[in-house]
């Protein structure tokens, strides 16, 4: 993942920023004694990107990937959207408290920006709504290009798509940021919505470090720079979720990327370890050696 990408990360101010007042306020209303929902994972389960994960002869790569981890973010249905079949043929090949997060095809958010794609948006959700118990969030990530001015056609997106699947939306573009009153435009929708508002820690847009939650989950999107500086980092997270936890926080979707994923898995592992050890939790994740 190359997006937010640095020559030198050394130089970046890495330190979170502080939480967003209303998503305090919001947690608040929601806090309760449930204990928190937590799922960490990779962008994808590619032999050729995450080299050495697999034990040598491995023969179906989202199986294994599936007895390491407990989630999915979906990149793969960015480029395709999937059909029922081979959706069922996923679900299948995954224990019983694996989740998929699938990610809204390029069709309907880049190419046709929004416009005229309810037949393709109504044949992926109900798609991936055959993932049944096993699906988690999908989420929309609109181009870098995509602007406030079409505020609107993000507005009907979100009202139109499917209310049997859950979404989050991730927007790009710096003018979201820039003017509080925007900000504050795109939140209230989300929050009316029930849509989650996704996170991007990445180190050269800070600007999507926004910290502003619309629903008690945290859909948090963390791309390392395959620098030393990435494990502080996730140590941050993990005090940060800490905090949101005891606000009220009742869900925690986490994936890894790196501008060279091999790292993803090993950076998933340490995060894992930490929110388990920090936040008395027993999420899933590898045990033992991780690489061959």
């Amino acid at each position: 993942m190359k997006f937010g990408s640095v020559e030198h990360p050394e130089a970046i101010d890495f330190t979170l920023p502080p939480t967003h007042p209303d998503t305090l306020a919001l947690l608040g209303k929601h806090k309760s004694a449930k204990p928190l929902e937590v799922y960490v994972g990779c962008a994808k389960w590619n032999r050729q990107d995450l080299k050495g994960f697999y034990p040598r002869g491995t023969k179906d790569e989202l199986t294994y990937y599936a007895t390491q981890f407990n989630s999915i973010e979906l990149n793969g249905t960015f480029y395709n959207s999937p059909d029922k079949q081979q959706v069922e043929t996923w679900k299948a090949k995954t224990p019983a408290d694996f989740k998929f997060f699938p990610k809204v095809p390029q069709s309907i958010s880049h190419y046709g920006r929004l416009l005229n794609v309810d037949e393709k948006m109504t044949a992926f959700a109900d798609a991936i709504a055959l993932f049944e118990e096993k699906m988690g969030v999908s989420f929309l990530q609109l181009h870098d290009n995509f602007k406030p001015k079409d505020f609107d056609r993000l507005a009907t997106f979100v009202r139109k798509f499917s209310k049997s699947v859950p979404l989050a939306v991730e927007v790009r573009n710096a003018e979201w940021f820039a003017d509080a009153s925007i900000s504050q435009k795109l939140y209230s929708l989300l929050e009316e919505e029930k849509t989650a508002n996704v996170l991007v820690d990445t180190a050269g847009r800070r600007d999507m470090l926004h910290m502003r939650l619309t629903t008690p989950t945290a859909f948090v999107r963390y791309v390392g720079a395959n620098h030393p500086t990435d494990k502080n980092r996730l140590d941050d997270w993990v005090a940060r979720i800490k905090e949101w936890r005891d606000a009220g926080l009742q869900a925690l979707y986490f994936f890894v990327h790196q501008n060279i994923e091999v790292e993803s898995p090993l950076l998933s592992t340490y995060f894992i370890d930490r929110l388990n050890a920090d936040l008395g939790l027993e999420v899933r994740g590898p045990d033992g050696k991780l690489f061959n």
